[in-house]
């Protein structure tokens, strides 16, 4: 390998490490969205929206709160995006979630027309990223994404698996309440 050949490699090298950095970084921002959605209870799923090097839309999941299926941290992170750049083409963006889109954040990507989507975990029992379909990358489409996955997966899971670790403990504790309220109203009626 000549010396021409190894400056280019290490080039290279930096690079990628450059932009591996800048994603991290956007997700950890991606991160923090979501955990405002857990902050009010909602599945902790946070996204922003890169473009030129700044965030222009950030959304977390609300859809128990706001009593809407719709709430979903990249519809409103699309939708905000596309208000501030007065277009429904969000073509010179990049899409930042913690967790692999739905179906419905998947076909609102795919509509406005975002090149690149930096995904933290999958989603196994949802994900149209590549879990359980690729409507992202899907060929009849007239739009296809670069989809980017893993960026701080392991951050991204645990925040989810302690979420719903939580919520198990949570409902566990609520039905040994109603249990102990129930056996206690039998032990009044009982007496009377």
């Amino acid at each position: 390998m000549s010396i021409k050949d190894t400056l280019a490699a290490a080039k290279e090298a930096h690079d990628k490490d450059k932009e591996q950095k800048l994603r991290e970084k956007y997700m950890q921002m991606a991160i923090k969205e979501a955990q405002k959605a857990a902050a009010i209870r909602e599945v902790p799923i946070g996204c922003v929206i890169v473009r030129e090097g700044k965030v222009i839309a950030k959304g977390y999941n609300r859809r128990n709160t706001d009593k809407s299926v719709l709430k979903h941290a990249e519809i409103d992170a699309i939708r905000d995006a596309c208000k501030k750049v007065k277009d429904w083409r969000l073509e010179d963006c990049t899409l930042y979630v913690t967790l692999e889109p739905c179906p419905m954040c998947a076909g609102a990507i795919v509509q406005a027309r975002i090149p690149t989507v930096v995904i933290g975990s999958m989603n196994p029992k949802a994900g149209c990223a590549g879990s359980v379909i690729n409507l992202l990358d899907m060929a009849g489409f007239n739009h296809q994404c670069e989809v980017i996955r893993g960026v701080l997966g392991e951050e991204t899971s645990s925040l989810l698996t302690n979420f719903f670790k939580d919520l198990r403990v949570e409902k566990a504790a609520q039905k040994e309440a109603e249990k102990a309220d129930a056996a206690s109203e039998e032990n009044e009626e009982s007496k009377e």
